[in-house]
């Protein structure tokens, strides 16, 4: 990088042209941001690869500066999403799907299970742990649009459920039908949540996320946390079945706390450590609060647009349980609807393709398994004014497309 910017002074480029060529990417950065992916989602405002100027590339991640790098990592997270002092947070390979897989591998299979499923991530852990782990869970379902009645969970059982649907844009609406009592484990898959939604830590145990969502960090790391109740299953329980080396918490029979002060199971991207550094300090500037309000600013933006459009409707029921983050639309109009599924998906495709090719908003098609429409990511990286401009060209090319059917 100070190579690249050395060989262009040396070949007499104007210092201040440079300057000025800088403050125009951003200034485009502000006007338009067409990265709408959720997952893996928009960097923050104004992000550039000099943020990773200071990233410990080269280093061993168990030298004395990628030990406080990563450490540091840990503490910043727990400060901002307000963990309890007494729950422990961990990094994980796999980005979420890598940290929920070792929770449920590591706590799963001395109680009965429940497993809430709403939408596709759900549905692949209700599949692991019947075909995998072989637990013959209970398992509550509700279709895309709509969430199962939380009020019929069996709390002596241990209950895997997804803070937010990521593909069906449906979240759970509070934390109350968690009780406080409960004989089981909450065991909370939340990367779509963490950083945008309000958690309740008091009616968690178990929780894990990633960097690639809600901060726009890169993939391939997944963040763990566990609360007393979960590390008390751990000293007291020792799965059936073998575990892989990634998914191992204990040692000499009780809790690696090492892992979770920093000493990862494996090696992380030193790199994608400097950008969640990076992303962490702009949350910490803006706080917590500040990111839930960002993220709901823009989940405004649709509901307004969604309320003045009779073409489209949100596919959440109910705006109690409507996601902030995976912001998930369905088209309502008769024509569209009297297509078959496969067309109705390709012709809603084409106008997703559009919006792509303009470089408007990239990866808005609904997820390969949901209904069709579209996804919008609304996440605290996005800025309201990029999707009034999204949804505007939105409009645009559905009237075009829409009048040649």
């Amino acid at each position: 990088m100070r190579q690249g910017k050395q060989k262009i002074l040396n070949n007499d480029f104007n210092a201040d042209k440079l300057k000025c060529c800088l403050k125009k990417v951003e200034r485009d950065n502000v006007m338009h941001n067409p990265n709408f992916s959720s997952g893996p989602c928009s960097k923050r405002p104004l992000w550039r690869l000099d943020a990773l100027q200071d990233a410990a590339v080269g280093r061993s991640h168990r030298s004395a500066l990628g030990k406080q790098k990563i450490a540091k990592a840990i503490t910043d997270t727990k400060k901002i999403l307000e963990i309890p002092d007494d729950y422990l947070l961990g990094i994980f390979p796999g980005s979420d799907t890598g940290a929920f897989e070792a929770a449920m591998w590591s706590f799963l299979g001395p109680r009965p299970v429940t497993v809430l499923v709403w939408e596709s991530f759900s549905e692949g852990w209700a599949t692991d742990v019947t075909k995998q782990l072989k637990l013959n869970p209970t398992i509550l379902r509700a279709d895309y649009g709509n969430i199962p009645d939380l009020n019929a969970v069996d709390w002596n059982s241990d209950v895997v459920f997804v803070a937010n649907g990521t593909t069906s844009g449906v979240k759970i609406p509070h934390w109350n039908w968690i009780p406080a009592d409960r004989a089981g484990l909450s065991v909370c898959d939340a990367t779509s949540a963490a950083f945008a939604m309000l958690i309740d830590w008091s009616k968690v145990d178990i929780l894990a996320f990633s960097w690639q969502k809600c901060l726009g960090g890169e993939a391939a790391h997944g963040m763990l946390v566990l609360s007393p109740r979960a590390l008390a299953r751990m000293e007291s329980y020792d799965p059936p079945w073998p575990l892989p080396k990634v998914f191992r918490m204990k040692k000499s029979g009780t809790v690696d706390k090492s892992i979770f002060d920093g000493d990862t199971i494996n090696t992380p991207s030193m790199l994608c450590v400097e950008d969640y550094l990076d992303a962490l300090k702009w949350a910490g500037e803006i706080g917590l609060k500040g990111l839930f309000d960002r993220s709901l600013a823009n989940l405004k933006v649709i509901e307004d647009w969604v309320e003045k459009t009779d073409w489209i409707e949100f596919l959440a029921a109910s705006k109690v349980i409507r996601s902030n983050t995976s912001v998930c639309l369905t088209v309502t109009s008769e024509k569209v609807k009297a297509m078959p599924k496969e067309g109705r998906a390709k012709f809603l495709k084409t106008i997703a393709g559009a919006l792509d090719k303009s470089n408007v908003a990239h990866d808005i098609n609904s997820y390969k398994d949901a209904p069709p429409g579209f996804r919008f990511w609304c996440g605290p990286t996005i800025e309201p004014a990029d999707v009034r401009t999204a949804l505007a060209e939105l409009e645009k090319i559905y009237q075009q497309k829409i009048s040649e059917l």
